[in-house]
């Protein structure tokens, strides 16, 4: 079975990125198509603006922090992305995560976890369409949007999540999981 890596893309204090990943790490449990699943928090990871003197394309990383995140993407099968939408576009901290890597993203799929207010981050979530296309990675169709998100947060500080949200996420991880056994030619093929 496949590994699943959810990344937090946003690292403001006061986000509503960690309980909505804290539900969608246990929707993935409950799935269960996944071998191991791991929560990384962008916040904790804590990449310098991207710092590398050569292209990722050749792998020739100088520094711990891009070769322990190189090794951590690198042994993903298939990625979770919880982002919020900031001023119609995904984060920086996500871009800059994204961009310090290359062939570790190739021929993995993504689904993209958005939220926000009444667009529910949907337009942060084509805006990073293309990024993860150049990378070869496959955005599977099914998605999880959350409107109004802050109106879904508990007293406690947990998403509570309705029907319709459920639903996306069992869907969204039954394509990550096919598609991730249909990519793994690809991906042992480029090793």
């Amino acid at each position: 079975m496949p590994k699943l890596e959810i990344i937090i893309a946003s690292t403001r204090p006061g986000r509503v990125g960690l309980p909505v990943a804290r539900w969608i790490h246990a929707e993935a449990v409950k799935h269960g198509g996944f071998d191991e699943i791991g929560l990384v928090d962008l916040a904790e990871v804590n990449l310098p603006f991207m710092n590398e003197p050569h292209h990722p394309r050749l792998r020739d990383y100088q520094f711990q922090h891009t070769k322990d995140w190189s090794a951590r993407i690198g042994s993903g099968d298939a990625f979770v992305f919880v982002m919020p939408e900031y001023n119609h576009g995904f984060t920086a901290p996500l871009k800059n995560a994204i961009d310090y890597l290359h062939a570790e993203w190739h021929y993995k799929p993504v689904g993209l976890v958005s939220y926000g207010g009444v667009a529910a981050g949907t337009r942060a979530a084509q805006m990073i369409k293309p990024v993860l296309s150049a990378l070869r990675m496959t955005t599977v169709y099914e998605a999880v949007s959350i409107p109004f998100v802050h109106t879904m947060i508990s007293p406690t500080g947990e998403l509570v999540a309705n029907d319709t949200m459920v639903a996306a996420a069992e869907g969204m991880f039954g394509e990550l999981a096919r598609v991730s056994q249909a990519l793994r030619p690809l991906r042992s093929a480029a090793e």
